[in-house]
């Protein structure tokens, strides 16, 4: 986290509308985006989709109904995550078009300040029962095969050179159906081909969902694209688990369960790691964990007499 160090002259950055994954790749001098730089790069960012939902809510209403429509197609769909939910503003105007509500429905970001604008959309909207939780998209903190639906919306799309990682750790998770909304690198010209190299961003999911083997039941360009220079493509990958686990936190260092020690608290008896919960959001990124060996240690058991000072 040495890059934490920086954040003054980052704000500096942002607020000079300049690129701050560019910046923090330059001072490393890495060809690819790291988690770290994503998640100060989003952090700053956080509250810039709910200010731009209303000018986009069009776009956004035609984009979700499409992709409203073909989760539509499948049967007994009863949980729904969106990985990198961001401010939920996808994930709230896909659920208007649902015909059939998920009884669970989650989201997760690496940016808990973006879920924090998330929350309170939901909120605004009278969306409570979305989980919200932080998360790192490569250790997910989730039962394997224990969402119907994992879906994404742009949010693989920084990781370029890790699709191999991602694709692996989404197809964990997901029950039956994993849908990508990312980068249509096979579908782009050559301009929009280069902007997304330069930027760092997935150019082999589909190449590398193949390798994998996975049943790739649909590939084509969606629908609607934002940015002709960042084409959205449509890649659908069927899984069909039975053996199927409950969509219950688990620890994204251990991967042993994690239950709530209070409303501010998740934690994991098998490795003594607790996380803290923030104005209702779990925090499970790896750096958030904290050694709690004795959070369920009974003082009394430990104290005599001889202990207590008068």
């Amino acid at each position: 986290m040495k890059k934490f160090q920086q954040l003054k002259k980052i704000k500096e950055i942002y607020e000079n509308g300049e690129n701050i994954i560019q910046y923090l790749k330059g001072i490393g001098q890495n060809e690819i985006n790291e988690v770290e730089d994503i998640l100060i790069s989003y952090d700053f960012q956080a509250g810039s989709y709910i200010q731009a939902y209303s000018k986009n809510k069009d776009y956004l209403e035609k984009y979700c109904r499409s992709l409203a429509s073909i989760i539509n197609k499948f049967e007994d769909v009863q949980s729904i995550l969106e990985i990198g939910v961001g401010e939920a503003t996808t994930l709230y105007t896909l659920l208007k078009y649902i015909k059939n509500r998920p009884s669970e429905i989650f989201g997760f970001d690496i940016s808990w300040s973006r879920l924090k604008f998330g929350k309170e959309l939901l909120k605004d909207l009278n969306s409570n029962d979305v989980k919200l939780f932080t998360a790192n998209l490569f250790e997910i903190p989730l039962q394997d095969s224990s969402v119907d639906i994992v879906y994404s919306s742009h949010s693989v799309e920084p990781n370029g050179g890790k699709e191999l990682e991602a694709l692996k750790e989404l197809y964990r998770i997901t029950k039956k159906y994993l849908i990508l909304l990312e980068p249509a690198y096979e579908f782009a010209n050559e301009i929009a081909k280069a902007r997304m190299k330069k930027y760092g961003y997935v150019t082999e999911l589909y190449a590398t969902a193949k390798n994998l083997g996975y049943k790739i039941i649909e590939h084509r360009l969606f629908d609607y694209t934002a940015n002709p220079l960042n084409p959205t493509g449509l890649l659908i990958i069927e899984k069909n688990e039975t053996n199927s686990n409950k969509a219950d936190f688990i620890c994204p260092v251990t991967q042993t369960p994690l239950e709530y020690y209070s409303d501010s608290l998740l934690y994991s008896k098998e490795s003594f790691l607790a996380y803290p919960i923030i104005d209702g959001i779990p925090c499970l990124l790896k750096d958030n964990s904290i050694l709690a060996t004795h959070l369920l240690t009974d003082y009394s058991e430990y104290k005599t007499k001889e202990h207590i000072i008068y």
